[in-house]
């Protein structure tokens, strides 16, 4: 098990030794004691992890119709923990639903328009970008992609991930995901 730190709750650092001797634990109101150890125990860590489930966590859809529907049964965006969780974003024009052209680098402006607008939705922009993820129907287009991609992200550039897919939804040339912080 992975030791989870709660220091952005303000929690003092639990003392290791006491979960050693399997004496009682309190963090945050929470007891916590010999039942961690043992279980963690059983996979030979040392280390337990404590965590405070919540009922407060809020999962909001974004939905904005400046950017295309979602072609199945997910939202366009998710906002959860202060992060916007963009789903991936295809080169389609919303008002028609069908793609801008065939051309990788005419899908690649019409995606980042339309992320754009789901972040704006959100209450983020392209500024606020930790982490994209692009799927190319040929790697090939790396380089066109590169060169639009620089013009919508300021530095310091998102995290990035760029793959080669088998196929698209729709024979896309280009589909981009994204998580923004709030």
């Amino acid at each position: 098990m992975a030791w989870c730190s709660l220091r952005s709750l303000n929690v003092p650092m639990a003392d290791m030794g006491a979960l050693r001797t399997r004496a009682p634990l309190a963090v945050a109101g929470i007891a916590a004691g010999s039942a961690i150890w043992r279980s963690s125990a059983k996979k030979s860590s040392r280390f337990a992890c404590l965590s405070i489930s919540s009922s407060s966590v809020i999962k909001e859809a974004v939905a904005t119709e400046k950017a295309p529907a979602a072609l199945g049964p997910y939202s366009q965006a998710i906002k959860a923990n202060n992060l916007l969780f963009v789903s991936g974003v295809l080169g389609l024009i919303p008002e028609t639903g069908k793609f801008i052209s065939d051309s990788v680098e005419d899908q690649t402006e019409q995606v980042l328009k339309n992320m754009g607008e789901i972040l704006k939705g959100g209450g983020a922009d392209y500024s606020s970008v930790v982490k994209t993820t692009i799927m190319l129907a040929d790697l090939s287009d790396f380089q066109k992609v590169n060169g639009i991609y620089a013009k919508y992200f300021p530095a310091p550039a998102p995290a990035r991930s760029t793959y080669q897919v088998a196929a698209l939804p729709l024979n896309a040339k280009i589909e981009i995901e994204c998580i923004a912080a709030l």
